[in-house]
């Protein structure tokens, strides 16, 4: 079991939101599946996360990594710069958010906040590049669905707080079970052939966002042993 109330400060959490996004930017950016519009997007979103974490912890890290994000639009129309600034603002960020010794969590968290963000982000983007291939998307929602049972696992796995409340353990088995079950229906719901099912699989990703974000919450606050319910 992780304990630490670090792991569940707001700046870690949104450090790993913004680590995560700026990390799935970077994998589309390789992939070359998209225009720079879509790059700005990423880079918006990471300077809006990040400079929430920047309000909460107001360290040279944290103003550097959303510095870095912002900096990514800047480059988003050079193939190769775009991609390596955006990896630099998602080390940054993941570093930021390992400031309590715990890299492990630091990780699971910012891959399935990043893998469910960076679907939802580029799902929404098919209605301008409607052409786009959905791989990336199921590529995207695997590594979210995936990362959010290891999250879970990791802080709760290796022991359960005793004085944990029974309705609070309910609550962050069921926002991670519901994370999961909602990539699986994004897998499948882009397996339908037609524009649609492109459409369903980002509704139900607007959805995972809220659950997933929930999920990393709860289960740190559980494993610090601070329950919320």
């Amino acid at each position: 079991m992780f304990g630490s109330e670090l792991a569940f400060s707001p700046e870690v959490v949104l450090a790993m939101w913004a680590a995560g996004v700026a990390g799935s930017g970077a994998a589309v950016a390789y992939w070359r599946i998209v225009g720079p519009g879509f790059l700005w997007l990423i880079a918006g979103t990471v300077l809006l996360i990040g400079g929430a974490a920047w309000y909460f912890d107001r360290g040279a890290l944290a103003a550097a990594a959303p510095l870095g994000g912002a900096g990514a639009a800047r480059v988003a129309r050079h193939s190769r710069a775009g991609p390596n600034t955006r990896e630099s603002s998602s080390v940054l960020f993941l570093v930021g958010a390992s400031v309590a010794g715990l890299p492990v969590p630091a990780i699971t968290g910012t891959a399935a906040l990043g893998g469910i963000t960076g679907e939802m982000l580029l799902g929404h983007w098919f209605l301008v590049s409607p052409r786009m291939p959905r791989w990336p998307l199921r590529a995207l929602a695997v590594v979210g669905g995936a990362a959010i049972v290891l999250d879970w696992l990791v802080h709760l796995a290796p022991g359960i707080p005793t004085a944990t409340p029974a309705g609070s353990l309910i609550a962050s088995v069921a926002l991670a079970a519901t994370s999961l079950l909602l990539m699986a229906a994004v897998w499948f719901a882009l397996g339908y052939p037609s524009y649609p099912g492109v459409m369903a699989a980002t509704g139900l990703s607007y959805l995972a966002v809220l659950t997933a974000l929930g999920s990393v919450i709860l289960v740190r606050a559980l494993a610090a042993g601070v329950p919320p319910l």
